[in-house]
């Protein structure tokens, strides 16, 4: 295939303290979400100034890249500023006709995929018939460079707690929950669903692996919903209390959902998790994200390779990918879509 750019799409987040009521407003339209509970995540942002690390990441992610390819990397994200209409309506501009997109999610599901694809629709769309081509890359969760970044960013942190209690250490991955009807639909219908918590756990189980650990926890955190819906659990900090009471003296929390830190990082994990592990009286460790890892840069230019030199796809799991295949074929019609009822085979 022929490609002439490269699209690294991404979330978004607020550079400044009045940027943050916009940005959530824009990540909330249409879900019905009461203003006290953005009142209550408004304060979080502006405990760190207003600022999200997100972008800074996904950019110095974009300098890694471009070191490593002659292609032109551009920077959209879905809901602030590069927005993503805006970013393509450049590349048409630029006279890019066909790109590859590198969306910052490991896995698949509705908010970790099947978004990304109506994001990338929605911005053809709106960029109307000079709109370049775009393919998305496929899911990495099982990765070599994505598993190993993850385990040496583990490595490091139990380096960080003190000696006496690094053998004892529980290790617990995390990663943002979703509606447990959403994960139910995650995949293609016939698959039965829950393709977003089984590829969170398969990349926890493969990190674990190359850790040599016998046992470790999938963990949830984030939920934003009401109370009423059934959202994937446990919740990291309420976990905490369950490992204290199985005699851990320290945890190693490792956030695999995430590939650089934005907010829902520094605040879920540095902050309440850690606060609650002291209150429990064990010490805390947060490995890093992958993403600022060199090696995840090396992937993200393996992934373009795969489509524009034929490179033969590398993974370490056993877990199939839903959608997004090497060969840019789309998700199934029906893959991931909210509501739908899943499939369960006989």
């Amino acid at each position: 295939m022929i490609v002439d750019a490269l699209l690294v799409l991404s979330f978004g987040g607020p550079e400044g303290p009045a940027e943050v009521r916009p940005f959530l407003e824009n990540v909330t339209r249409g879900r019905g979400i009461p203003p006290e509970r953005l009142d209550a995540v408004e304060e979080h942002y502006q405990h760190f100034g207003g600022i999200s690390p997100i972008n800074a990441r996904n950019r110095e992610l974009i300098a890694a890249v471009r070191e490593r390819t002659d292609l032109p990397v551009y920077f959209g994200n879905r809901n602030w500023h590069p927005v993503v209409e805006n970013t393509v309506a450049e590349m048409a501009r630029d006279g890019v006709r066909r790109a590859l997109v590198f969306a910052t999610s490991a896995y698949g599901g509705y908010s970790a995929c099947r978004q990304y694809h109506e994001d990338i629709a929605r911005a053809r769309k709106a960029v109307g018939d000079d709109a370049p081509e775009l393919v998305k890359l496929r899911h990495f969760f099982d990765h070599p460079a994505f598993v190993t970044a993850n385990a040496d960013a583990v490595r490091a942190a139990r380096a960080q707690l003190p000696a006496e209690v690094r053998d004892a250490a529980r290790l617990v991955f995390t990663a943002h929950s979703v509606p447990e009807s959403a994960d139910a639909a995650a995949g293609p219908p016939e698959d039965g669903g829950h393709r977003y918590s089984t590829q969170v756990a398969e990349a926890a189980r493969l990190i674990a692996a190359d850790l040599d650990v016998a046992e470790h926890d999938v963990v949830w955190q984030s939920r934003s919903g009401p109370p009423q819906v059934p959202w994937l659990g446990p919740d990291i900090v309420d976990h905490l209390d369950a490992v204290r009471s199985a005699g851990a003296p320290a945890v190693i929390v490792a956030p695999v959902g995430f590939v650089s830190d934005h907010v829902e990082v520094i605040w879920d994990l540095d902050t309440e998790a850690r606060d609650r592990a002291a209150e429990l009286g064990m010490d805390f460790a947060r490995a890093a994200t992958a993403g600022p890892d060199p090696r995840f840069a090396d992937m993200v230019v393996e992934l373009i390779g795969e489509h524009v030199a034929g490179i033969a796809p590398r993974s370490l799991g056993r877990v199939p990918s839903a959608g997004c295949t090497v060969n840019g074929v789309p998700c199934a019609v029906d893959c991931c879509l909210p509501g739908r009822r899943p499939v369960h085979p006989a």
